[in-house]
């Protein structure tokens, strides 16, 4: 009489291999649907003020002290129809976690980034869209010791739904991954950027929206 076969050792890796493949797709199903997010701005409820209502923010779950009072120098900006605005775009090297703004073949600025985890920041070319001097960002879960709630965050520039360029108050890990999908900036370089990029901004206005009379800066990231 043939012995029986042994199938329990054939099933069990199919079942580890699965259970693996399984786990593996819902992360990506998690981490695309977290991307599609951005930075967690509600757009429709943003001016560019600064809310000196707010007095707390958290970052990974953690109490931080948020910005409590609003830049006053006045910089100088760009003026619509400036010849030079046109040869001016960003590039972001993602796997460099670098950021160059050039002028033709001349570098404006170069600082080190910090973009999203898990390949959040999207590739590709995208042109800034909106700027605002402030805004507020959240999003994450505190389950999973994600949860961030930034009030103020300084000279964003959208380029992509609500993925943006922005200064950084948080944490000064620059040249890691660290944010939600959007480009952590060194404040300072966030500020130079903020004036030197287009739509240009109306003299006393915080927030401006790209026109076609006024577009916007190309952005270029790639990995």
């Amino acid at each position: 009489m043939a012995k029986p076969k042994k199938i329990f050792p054939v099933i069990l890796p199919l079942l580890v291999l699965t259970a693996i493949g399984i786990l593996v797709l819902s992360f990506f199903n998690w981490s695309k649907k977290e991307s599609s997010s951005g930075c967690g701005c509600d757009l429709k409820q943003t001016t560019g003020d600064f809310d000196y209502a707010e007095k707390a923010a958290f970052f990974l779950n953690q109490p931080i002290l948020p910005p409590l009072t609003a830049t006053s120098a006045t910089k100088e900006a760009l003026v619509l129809g400036e010849s030079s605005s046109d040869k001016r775009w960003i590039e972001i090297d993602l796997s460099e976690q670098k950021l160059i703004a050039w002028e033709g073949e001349n570098k404006f600025l170069e600082t080190l980034i910090s973009g999203g985890k898990w390949g959040r920041t999207p590739t590709g070319e995208f042109n800034i869209w909106s700027k605002f001097k402030y805004t507020k960002m959240s999003g994450g879960k505190k389950e999973n010791h994600t949860y961030y709630y930034l009030p103020n965050v300084p000279y964003t520039m959208y380029f992509y739904r609500d993925f943006g360029l922005h200064g950084t108050y948080w944490h000064n890990n620059f040249g890691q991954p660290m944010s939600h999908g959007c480009v952590n900036l060194p404040t300072l370089a966030a500020e130079k950027l903020f004036y030197w990029t287009t739509p240009v901004l109306p003299p006393g206005s915080n927030a401006i929206t790209a026109s076609k009379d006024n577009p916007g800066t190309k952005v270029v990231i790639h990995d």
